[in-house]
């Protein structure tokens, strides 16, 4: 038996996103957010598991993240990080930042002005630097499936192959891509970070072949793990050289992975 397990954001849905760095106030929509994370080893991603157009642009701007997670008992998991990290950790480590819900609102109405026509709206979250305590930078992010997503996904199935989805995003948008191109909701995995990724690769081995795919740091101990591991360049962002020496094969467009015999 053959399985495919995808990551989601940049490789089945065209990630847009907008990142304020808290430092000076800019907000840019050309980083990716897990390349910011690697260029600090202290540095971790935080994914709200909320959605931010019904929670997080409602709450009040002038408190502080760590006041509105509290308070309002609002789940989050870290995404991505060099170092293991429990939640109590990160919560203890920004007790005395200063960074308000606002910031985070920023970069939602940021990617909203935009007008993107988002299919899925991955959410908002924050990157913290666990050294100094502060939060960096907010982000909010969402995507529109790359147009040949369902043809692929449907021709695979037809080949009689699995599929799954392992991605760093939140629960929910994951649900509504899960509906979107018709994969079992018990085949998506939620908030995997790297060695999530790893792991879940690592399970489907004892019953599959298996081929992972994917477009940034986050996937490479999943792209090594696999059978085959696929670099998708879609999203046409910078990629790391490390990523390209995690993969067999790297391809411009999802279509080109039905050329590939595994």
């Amino acid at each position: 038996m053959k399985t495919v397990v995808f990551d989601n954001s940049g490789t089945l849905i065209k990630r847009y996103k907008a990142i304020k760095d808290l430092r000076t106030g800019a907000i840019c929509d050309n980083v990716a957010s897990i390349d910011v994370v690697d260029r600090d080893e202290n540095r971790a991603l935080v994914v709200l598991q909320t959605d931010p157009s019904k929670c997080i642009n409602k709450a009040k701007p002038d408190q502080t993240i760590r006041h509105f997670l509290k308070k309002n008992d609002v789940d989050f998991d870290i995404s991505y990080s060099k170092v293991d990290i429990s939640k109590d950790e990160l919560l203890e480590a920004i007790k005395d930042d200063k960074s308000c819900i606002s910031d985070v609102q920023d970069t939602y109405c940021s990617v909203v002005e935009k007008k993107y026509n988002v299919h899925i709206c991955s959410g908002s979250g924050f990157i913290v630097n666990m050294k100094t305590g502060k939060i960096e930078f907010t982000i909010t992010a969402g995507g529109r499936i790359f147009k040949e997503v369902p043809f692929v996904i449907n021709e695979l199935k037809n080949r009689g192959i699995d599929i799954f989805v392992a991605s760093g995003d939140r629960k929910t948008s994951l649900e509504q891509l899960a509906k979107f191109i018709n994969v079992p909701q018990e085949n998506v995995f939620d908030t995997a970070n790297s060695r999530r990724k790893e792991e879940i690769i690592k399970d489907l081995k004892s019953k599959y072949k298996v081929m992972m795919v994917g477009n940034s740091s986050n996937d490479i101990l999943a792209l090594e793990e696999a059978d085959v591991g696929v670099l998708t360049l879609q999203q046409n962002e910078i990629t790391p050289e490390k990523v390209y020496n995690a993969a067999d094969y790297v391809i411009k467009n999802i279509r080109e992975l039905l050329n590939i015999d595994f």
